[in-house]
């Protein structure tokens, strides 16, 4: 079958079919100038214009007709290449199951597997985004990715948002005064990903599309235990709920931009809070060292005695 007409006329021969028509229909091969020799091609490819041996002539044909054809050339084109696309997966169903019965270079043990190596860790993580690509839950309270698979890693994200799913990560205080942490989360958010900030304990962990979840079995993340029990992922990801929702949103955007309060403003709003100096420290990601001279520094400059009064002139100045 040929390929259905997609190209419609363009305006030259547009022009040439009006003038055809205004002429009562019909043109002489005598006729057609050298410029019109293209647009008369392109009528005729069209079905626009029938050549006439007897006559030895171009005769035009009613639009209407043409468009009819070709809508239903396209319908049928349309009709052949949805039953293709039907057939995909069985065509594919050997090899289907031949990726779901692989091994996946994984140990079991004590009801998980284990994945040992950074690399196959990152293969199978990969596998994970593309076998579930509604949802992501991503808790990672250490440091953020390292700079040579940043990029790499903000370009799967924009793609796995992009086909439809949604991504939710939840970081650790020390990020909102990291400039990697904070830039990277910036860029995450502007591709359409959820970054909060929690200031509380928590472990790492992967949860794709609350079906299979991926979590540390050994230090420096070395080793990765896979969990896939559906009451046990069901379980993590109802803790994740519940610390997504204690967690602080956070303006990434302006942080990278450098409109962020100094660490001093940040220390003075978490005392004004009634928090306590090593409170702050673990909610910024400082040492109690550093809090005590931000502190020091803020009891000078508002002229208090105690710690207390310092928190009560401060949160008397927060209100007015």
């Amino acid at each position: 079958m040929p390929e259905p007409v997609l190209d419609l006329p363009d305006a030259t021969a547009r022009e040439l079919y009006r003038a055809i028509l205004a002429e009562g229909g019909r043109i002489r091969i005598d006729e057609i100038r050298p410029e019109d020799e293209a647009a008369v091609q392109q009528l005729t490819e069209l079905g626009l214009l029938i050549f006439r041996i007897p006559d030895n002539a171009y005769s035009a044909v009613n639009p209407r007709a043409v468009g009819e054809r070709i809508g239903a050339d396209l319908r049928e084109e349309s009709a052949r290449l949805l039953a293709r696309a039907a057939a995909v997966p069985d065509l594919l169903d050997d090899l289907t199951q031949a990726y779901d019965t692989a091994p996946r270079r994984a140990a079991s043990g004590g009801g998980v597997r284990r994945v040992a190596g950074l690399e196959q860790i990152r293969h199978l993580i990969g596998q994970f985004v593309r076998d579930h690509p509604h949802g992501l839950l991503a808790a990672q309270p250490g440091p953020v990715h390292p700079r040579a698979h940043r990029d790499d890693s903000l370009a799967h994200t924009r793609r796995y948002i992009e086909r439809g799913g949604t991504v939710r990560t939840l970081y650790g205080p020390q990020a909102r005064s990291d400039r990697e942490h904070f830039e990277f989360a910036a860029e995450a958010t502007k591709a359409g990903s959820q970054v909060r900030v929690l200031d509380a304990p928590f472990n790492r962990i992967i949860i794709f599309d609350r079906t299979v979840a991926l979590l540390p079995a050994a230090p420096e993340n070395k080793v990765a235990a896979v969990v896939e029990d559906p009451a046990v992922v069901a379980h993590l990801a109802d803790v994740f709920d519940q610390q997504w929702q204690q967690a602080e949103v956070v303006d990434w955007a302006s942080l990278a931009a450098g409109s962020s309060p100094s660490a001093q403003e940040q220390v003075g709003r978490l005392l004004a809070r009634g928090l306590t100096q090593r409170a702050i420290a673990t909610r910024l990601g400082l040492s109690e060292r550093t809090v005590a001279g931000h502190i020091a520094r803020l009891r000078e400059l508002y002229d208090a005695e105690t710690l207390f009064q310092l928190g009560w002139q401060m949160r008397g100045s927060r209100d007015a």
